[in-house]
């Protein structure tokens, strides 16, 4: 099975700065990924002129299992829209819901969320984006753990933290990364020259890690983060 974490800047061409849906579509196949957690994505709600994002990708790449995950309704002007996390899956998805990350008090930056997917197939998908401070990293962090299943779960996403950040180790004591697997040092961040690692594919320690990856691939600005794994 192989799964893939990737951040689409709402499916932005990072070359081209233009929205480009075969762009990210055709990187999600050069990867031959089974389930890919997606991070900033829109979708559409009340007088927006935006698409459903993750109903696209799963259309293009025959990925025909999807859902969003709200976090955030923004407003620009006269229109407004959603913006969060999203799943695309060749397995059927059982139930999945959106579990909200508590702001920080006082509230500052934008509200994230945690996507919470089980599928025909046992596993349990964990899909999240973490805040730029510290407190809001630590609070996703709080409903990250909360929400691990002991078995066959997969957390993946855009963490904005770097690997030998203290934060992420109470993950790292109930789950694996898949980085493990790296021969080299890889970096995800921005896609064109990276300079670091703010991507993640963690697996509990039931299921087998076989490989890990993450593309040397510019569609995004980040790299898509991919691995092969064993249930």
């Amino acid at each position: 099975m192989k799964v893939m974490s990737f951040n689409t800047q709402h499916c932005l061409g990072y070359v081209e700065q233009k929205i480009n849906y075969q762009l990210m579509a055709d990187t999600i196949n050069k990867c031959g990924a089974d389930i890919v957690g997606l991070n900033e994505m829109r979708s559409d709600d009340e007088n927006t002129p935006y698409d459903r994002q993750a109903e696209i990708l799963s259309e293009l790449t025959e990925l025909k299992y999807h859902y969003f995950a709200k976090a955030i309704e923004v407003k620009e002007d006269d229109i407004s829209y959603s913006y969060g996390n999203a799943i695309i899956s060749r397995y059927p998805i059982i139930r999945a819901e959106t579990i909200l990350i508590p702001d920080p008090v006082p509230k500052k930056g934008e509200t994230r969320c945690v996507l919470k997917a089980k599928l025909e197939n046992g596993v349990t998908v964990l899909v999240t984006h973490f805040g730029l401070r510290e407190v809001e990293q630590e609070n996703a962090v709080s409903t990250v753990i909360d929400n691990i299943e002991k078995e066959k779960c997969i957390l993946m996403g855009d963490f904005n933290l770097t690997p030998e950040n203290e934060i992420i180790n109470p993950i790292r004591e109930r789950m694996v990364d898949t980085a493990c697997k790296f021969e080299s040092k890889l970096l995800s961040f921005p896609s064109d020259i990276p300079d670091r690692k703010i991507d993640y594919i963690f697996a509990t320690s039931d299921m087998k890690i076989l490989d890990a990856d993450i593309p040397a691939i510019v569609a995004s600005d980040h790299r898509p983060h991919t691995a092969e794994i064993d249930i």
